[in-house]
């Protein structure tokens, strides 16, 4: 009736801050609890902690994440109050990037795109993690308002400075993010006669650069230059060159955080029917504002969202879910527009299919988040399943001898060090950072454990070592090879958390 119209209507401007609102919840009731620190993760706060030393920091990484991670990291080692904050945070990002397109899009397209976007479930899963790619994706949202708002309204002061704070997020996040998602923006303002503004294009380029800053100088003292790590970090990515990675991202929306080689079967084709859909559906939604008054703010986000996809998926040999955050948080914006426009098409031309649509819609958007949560669950029960496993490894490390200041290297020794307050030192590999001889010499003056897998055999100089078998993770078999400085006690040892 019309109360009820009245009171949606009222209700509509209040969307986005509910959206932002249900997903911090959301990660707070299923994602934060009793899950510990991934690989990557273990890497980004090792650097800020004070539990164990800095792992090994390898060239396609940059430090932005950390610095988000910092305030709670450098006071705690505990996991749950770091979850905790950055639930709180990034709820509070989407509402601030969903909050500067007000004006340019109506509230119900907001509303719709950003819950699209907080509901799948990878949005989910990484709000709490300390990972960049969804902060990316935050940040390309915001960076692609701030700009629309400025060409709109030439006289506004702070959307220039909010094109430039969002690109150097972008940058201090990942670098080549920020390479892609500048190069739509600025060939829109190089294009469109209306809005050639060398303000906003100095933006981008101030953004791009303060970003990228910190990364370009560790770039010089560690690796000789900028091109020089470029092609250090092209080499541990398996050499960036043209590859076809659509099939492999499809076989990962099952709930693999990382598919490489993802030479893996697609077991469950449902989880890929919106990926499917979401071509067709952004799509649609860019025509159908081409003759409307916000065909500017439709067509811009999907241009920028295809453009931040392309690198993942043709010129990077593998495929993680979470690279294409930033697309989707970008064509969430023309799927909801074009979803919103069917609906009303179909109320004016058959009023009487209302009522059936309706049903339709919601049924349809119910399996949807169905098909979501339930590989989120799964995708949850997983990490939490390796965390406590890898909690068990490091313990029984401990109750071997193996404690601060010590050190640890072979097979995932980056979480497991960090878990039992070691360095983690690898003597090959994308992390390489020692040598045999040099950790031989460590060997004799502090514990350290050197791990294989399954049999196989350690270095020459570790083979006389005492070995001991850690809880197994999963296929693997875990072995220890245990330095003369690795003393266990007679009594328990309870492992740091």
């Amino acid at each position: 009736g019309s109360a009820g119209a009245g009171w949606a209507a009222r209700a509509v401007p209040y969307g986005p801050a509910a959206v932002a609102a249900l997903f911090t919840l959301a990660q707070l009731a299923l994602v934060v609890p009793g899950t510990g620190l991934g690989w990557d993760e273990t890497v980004y706060v090792s650097q800020v902690s004070s539990h164990a030393p800095a792992a090994f920091f390898s060239a396609p990484r940059a430090r932005g994440i950390t610095y988000l991670a910092a305030p709670v990291a450098a006071l705690t080692d505990a996991v749950p109050p770091l979850r905790v904050w950055l639930a709180l945070l990034s709820g509070a990002g989407l509402f601030l990037a969903l909050r500067v397109w007000r004006g340019l899009l109506p509230a119900a397209v907001l509303t719709l795109a950003g819950g699209l976007f907080a509901g799948l479930w990878v949005t989910l899963f990484y709000g709490p993690l300390v990972m960049p790619n969804l902060w990316v994706a935050l940040a390309a949202l915001f960076t692609t308002g701030c700009l629309l708002r400025a060409v709109r309204n030439p006289s506004s002061r702070w959307a220039p400075a909010g094109v430039c704070a969002g690109v150097a997020l972008v940058a201090l996040m990942r670098p080549s993010d920020a390479l892609w998602l500048a190069l739509p923006l600025g060939a829109a303002l190089l294009l469109v006669r209306s809005w050639r503004r060398p303000l906003l294009l100095a933006a981008l380029v101030a953004g791009g650069a303060l970003g990228s800053a910190e990364w370009i100088a560790e770039a010089y003292s560690a690796y000789g230059g900028p091109a020089a790590r470029l092609r250090r970090a092209s080499e541990i990515q398996g050499h960036l060159a043209p590859y076809f990675s659509v099939d492999d991202h499809i076989r990962a929306l099952g709930g693999r955080t990382l598919c490489r080689p993802c030479d893996v079967p697609w077991r469950n084709p449902v989880t890929g029917v919106w990926w499917f859909a979401l071509p067709l559906l952004a799509g649609g939604g860019a025509l159908a504002a081409r003759r409307t008054r916000h065909r500017a703010e439709i067509l811009l986000p999907a241009l920028t969202g295809l453009v931040l996809a392309l690198p993942y998926l043709f010129l990077v040999g593998y495929a993680a879910p979470r690279f294409l955050l930033p697309a989707y948080a970008l064509l969430s914006l023309p799927v909801a527009h074009g979803l919103l426009r069917l609906a009303q098409r179909v109320r004016e031309a058959r009023p009487a299919l209302r009522p059936a649509a309706a049903a339709l819609s919601v049924t349809v958007l119910g399996l949807h988040l169905g098909v979501q949560f339930t590989v989120l669950h799964s995708t949850v029960s997983s990490f939490r399943v390796n965390g406590e496993r890898l909690d068990r490894m490091a313990a029984e490390l401990g109750r071997q001898g193996v404690r601060p200041p010590c050190v640890v290297s072979g097979p995932d020794a980056v979480r497991i060090a960090f878990r039992a307050g070691c360095s983690s030192r690898q003597v090959g590999g994308h992390d390489g950072s020692i040598t045999h001889a040099a950790l031989r010499a460590t060997a004799e003056t502090r514990p350290v454990a050197v791990l294989v897998t399954n049999g196989a055999e350690p270095p020459p100089y570790a083979r006389a070592w005492r070995s001991r078998p850690l809880p197994d993770f999963g296929p693997w078999r875990f072995r220890a090879y245990l330095s003369p400085a690795a003393r266990p006690e007679t009594g328990p040892v309870t492992a740091r958390d």
